[in-house]
């Protein structure tokens, strides 16, 4: 595991660009970027509110000149890459190329390595982004997640509002902390050279979950019998865009709903890189469960 115990001993404090930043995941990123005592900068679209400590650049991933003036000094980005296309991102290329920082990239554990095309334009996106940042020779440290934990948040409303959640039914995964994927991250963008593993690593909870499963342990969280109910693909796909998510966004959503193939792979690199198992998502449940009330 990588020696990020006392980064202020060096007389270098590593400044990090982290993206994505205000974030499920990118939030808990900051805040262990700044319990370390790293120099932490935030790609933000809007101006956020002022953090101590935190410097705030506004612009956006396909801004060349945004990102330029983002990494000056940068010694590590942590990227997340948030559009369904990878062709904006030659640009961005161009400038990590060009400022050279270390990178990590948030992936996903659905890239299927030996197949031409990959299920969905989620996965492939992020295929397509692994290969852009190995071409270019930046050679990115390369994080594949499972589904967030946090990723239950978008059945808050639903939760407040009665006892059944709805949604398209999808492949059961071994569902990740979002801490514990902050933990990795943050692990690797402040790791010594001579300790850096470049991966994939494979980042998994310890058990895989179907959406019904996630609702159980919410609802035991709760005190509630929540229940899911899946929905076909034509009635979510309507409800999505009635709720006003982007078109391009639910029919990818419906696209990895109904193509990507159930996974029943679980790690132990977030144990390898972070020191400790991954945490359940029972626990992550309980831990939450005030915001669902």
């Amino acid at each position: 595991m990588p020696d990020t115990t006392n980064p202020t001993s060096s007389p270098h404090r590593r400044s990090i660009l982290v993206t994505g930043a205000t974030g499920n995941l990118g939030r808990e990123i900051v805040d262990r970027l700044q319990a370390h005592g790293a120099r932490v900068r935030c790609l933000v679209r809007e101006q956020a509110d002022a953090r101590p400590g935190v410097e705030w650049v506004v612009g956006d991933l396909t801004d060349p000149g945004a990102m330029r003036e983002a990494l000056v000094d940068i010694d590590a980005v942590f990227l997340i890459w948030p559009l369904l296309d990878s062709a904006a991102a030659h640009d961005l290329i161009v400038e990590l190329t060009t400022a050279a920082p270390r990178v990590v990239y948030l992936s996903s554990t659905a890239i299927d390595d030996e197949a031409a095309r990959q299920s969905d334009p989620i996965v492939q996106v992020h295929a397509d982004m692994e290969a852009l940042l190995h071409e270019a020779g930046l050679r990115p440290v390369v994080l594949r997640s499972d589904t967030l934990a946090s990723n239950a948040r978008g059945w808050v409303q639903q939760v407040r509002a009665g006892d059944v959640v709805s949604g398209p039914e999808t492949a059961r995964t071994a569902v990740v902390d979002e801490r514990d994927v902050a933990d990795v991250a943050v692990s690797e963008l402040l790791a010594h050279h001579d300790q850096l593993a470049h991966g994939p690593h494979v980042l998994t909870g310890p058990e895989v979950l179907s959406r019904a499963d996630q609702i159980a342990h919410l609802g035991a969280a709760l005190r509630r019998d929540l229940r899911f109910q899946a929905l076909p693909a034509d009635l979510a796909r309507s409800r999505m865009l009635a709720d006003g998510r982007p078109e391009p966004l639910v029919e990818a959503l419906i696209a990895a709903s109904v193509w990507r193939p159930e996974s029943h792979r679980v790690t132990d690199h977030v144990e390898r890189l972070a020191g400790r198992p991954a945490g359940t998502f029972a626990r992550w449940a309980i831990d939450h469960a005030a915001e669902f009330n």
